[in-house]
């Protein structure tokens, strides 16, 4: 059980985790210098402080500490003074005690932040000292008593743990505590799984989830909020639903991240009436009205509804939203240029640009403006768009590697090939960025100009900019269409020379442009060095095998394709898979095996699509298999889901079903 392992009583040492009631007697010459140190504290009188600092000692620091606890901003800054002198006599470790005892003052006086702060101060490299969170737990444990601390001290250090991704260390400081009679709260138990969550470790949530109640936890608003967003996380949206009427039924008043989670998981997955049910029904299901919805919660309707087209019901929630004094933020105005833009309605995009910053809602940020000067390009208003960023630069509106590839990107859809360069040479004075280089290359390949794209490649590298896989890729691809093996493989070459990895798709463009070139020798042996493999690359070697007719070896990737099903990857074997075997089998005559073929596709689950039924439809025409033969295979299809080609069909089988006069 999860329980027992996370709550099993372990001990520590005795000499490690025992608790004195206070630090040490201290001696007449101690008590003359605590006076002094606290005198001149109370001053700030740090020079002289630093005559007395050869005399600290940690137990020393830790009474002045205490001394000071009703004034914890002086507290603390003795304490850091103390730190940084033993950083700089390289004694930290002298310093940690009273870091602990910093803590529990800190706890104490509700300034969580700067205890946060020195908790994962002491558990980071950069601390110098770098405990572990254990270490840690036992420091607190030692001066808790003399402290007079609480158990809120245990809280903050799952706290610090899970804000710096150590899901474990909150784990371990939870059992230790435990273990030692310091049972911490429901709130760090959230805390905790809710790390969890972030780490996407969904199976070890569930696991503490259910076991809480057992190990006396009552599940409060948070808990409840983290089972939610787990749900629609994963679009469980009926899941989620169903804790927050359990929510209700136990008397837990949901908050607004509650509705808001709710809300944000029906936009997602499409459910816009009951997102605008929950919307409706806050007051009423928060008990007495004391939740209404806010900018996130109706950002995520309008963005709902952006995303479904419906962009009247979203400018109307966008009436209701400045109605109820909320007020539009640079989200709202984001969804609807963005959904105007994909809509071709620039103008209404453009519009709403100067309304935000016209009516002094907010000021247009330039993710907005860049989606407005996406939209233009993709339309090919070449000048609007250029204007658009003109505005921006004139109103010292940052011009980010977005705008710059943007901007790229647009110019050489619309033929600008002449501008694109200018602009990336330096029309602007931006950071080079490797997108935008990227862009060019592939535009200069797409056009058969490789000795442009070579070089787009000289100059990264002279101007020392991370060339990627991308920019290898293109244009290993690019000669390989091209029928430039050689050159191809001398860029192959120079890449895994500067230590970049190839990845899937150049591995897939090599095995499919040697298969092409007649070089299945070589495509097999890059295949036999490929660590993995996919869909594409045995799809890339049935589909040259078949073609060449090495039958022999068509059926050996198969099986081999089978075996890796077998073991659980579903999508080895894909439509392409059956449609390469259907289309070959057709070429070789063999219509009944294509037909099984189709059968036992549709057997297993795999939709035939307009390729599918292409290739048969055809094949059967001209091969003058019958009038019922193709019509049944047409029929077959159709009951399976295919939507026919709308051409073939026209041509061929549409002619078939006229009835003879």
């Amino acid at each position: 059980m999860f329980a027992q392992l996370l709550f099993r009583r372990t001990r520590f040492p005795a000499r490690s985790f025992h608790v004195a009631k206070k630090f040490s007697n201290p001696h007449p010459e101690e008590d003359i210098l605590f006076t002094a140190l606290c005198s001149n504290l109370r001053q700030r009188r740090w020079n002289a402080l630093h005559k007395l600092s050869p005399s600290l000692t940690n137990p020393l620091v830790s009474r002045v500490l205490l001394q000071f606890r009703t004034s914890p901003k002086l507290a603390l800054e003795f304490h850091n003074w103390v730190v940084v002198l033993g950083n700089n006599n390289n004694n930290n470790n002298n310093t940690s005690e009273a870091s602990f005892v910093m803590v529990h003052l800190l706890v104490e006086s509700r300034r969580y932040d700067d205890a946060l702060s020195i908790m994962v101060s002491l558990m980071s490299v950069e601390g110098r000292l770098k405990l572990s969170p254990l270490d840690v737990l036992s420091g607190l444990v030692r001066s808790y008593e003399a402290c007079g601390s609480s158990p809120d001290v245990f809280d903050s250090l799952v706290r610090a743990c899970t804000q710096s991704g150590d899901a474990e260390g909150a784990r371990e400081v939870i059992e230790r505590a435990r273990a030692e009679g310091f049972k911490v709260s429901v709130h760090a138990l959230n805390n905790f799984m809710g790390c969890l969550l972030s780490l996407n470790e969904i199976d070890r949530f569930w696991e503490v989830y259910k076991e809480m109640d057992g190990l006396g936890y009552v599940e409060n608003v948070n808990t409840f909020n983290l089972v939610i967003y787990s749900f629609c996380k994963e679009s469980r949206l009926l899941e989620a639903l169903s804790v927050f009427y359990r929510m209700l039924k136990r008397g837990v008043w949901p908050n607004v991240v509650s509705f808001n989670m709710m809300i944000d998981g029906a936009c997602k997955v499409g459910d816009m009436g009951l997102a605008l049910e929950v919307l409706g029904k806050m007051r009423v299901m928060s008990g007495g009205g004391f939740v209404s919805p806010n900018a996130v919660t109706y950002n995520s309707v309008v963005n709902g509804f952006c995303k479904a087209g419906r962009l009247d019901l979203a400018e109307g929630i966008r009436g209701e939203m400045v109605k109820s004094g909320v007020g539009c933020d640079e989200r709202t105005y984001g969804a609807l240029v963005d959904a105007y833009g994909r809509g071709g309605r620039s103008d209404e995009a453009l519009r709403l640009c100067d309304e935000m910053t016209s009516e002094g809602l907010v000021v247009a940020n330039n993710v907005v403006c860049n989606s407005v000067v996406y939209w233009l390009f993709m339309e090919g208003d070449v000048e609007g768009a250029v204007s658009v960023l003109s505005d921006m630069i004139s109103k010292e509106m940052e011009i980010d590697r977005f705008t710059h590839a943007i901007v790229v990107r647009g110019l050489l859809r619309n033929g600008y090939v002449e501008e694109a360069v200018k602009f990336q040479r330096g029309g602007i004075k931006l950071a080079e960025d490797v997108v935008c280089y990227n862009t060019l290359m592939h535009h200069f390949v797409t056009e058969k100009k490789m000795a442009c794209g070579e070089q787009i490649l000289g100059r990264m590298l002279v101007r020392g900019l991370s060339v990627d896989a991308i920019t290898f890729g293109t244009l290993i691809d690019g000669y390989l269409k091209e029928g430039e093996v050689e050159k191809a493989m001398d860029v192959y070459d120079g890449m895994v020379k500067m230590k970049k990895m190839p990845n899937l798709v150049i591995y897939n463009s090599i095995v499919n442009g040697l298969s092409k070139r007649g070089m299945s020798g070589a495509a097999e042996g890059v295949v036999s060095a490929m660590e993995r493999k996919d869909a594409v690359t045995y799809n890339t070697l049935l589909n040259e095998s078949l073609r060449v007719g090495d039958v022999e070896e068509a059926v050996r990737v198969l099986s081999e394709m089978e075996k890796k099903a077998k073991e659980g990857e579903k999508l080895v074997i894909s439509v392409v898979t059956y449609n390469i075997l259907i289309n070959h089998l057709c070429k070789f005559g063999c219509y009944e095996k294509a037909k099984e073929v189709l059968k036992m596709m549709v057997e297993r689950g795999v939709v035939p699509d307009s390729i599918t039924y292409g290739t048969l439809i055809t094949s059967f025409s001209k091969n003058n298999r019958g009038r019922d033969e193709v019509v049944e295979v047409h029929d077959y299809m159709v009951l399976n889901g295919v939507r026919p080609h709308e051409q073939i069909y026209k041509s061929i089988v549409s002619p078939l079903l006229k009835v003879p006069s």
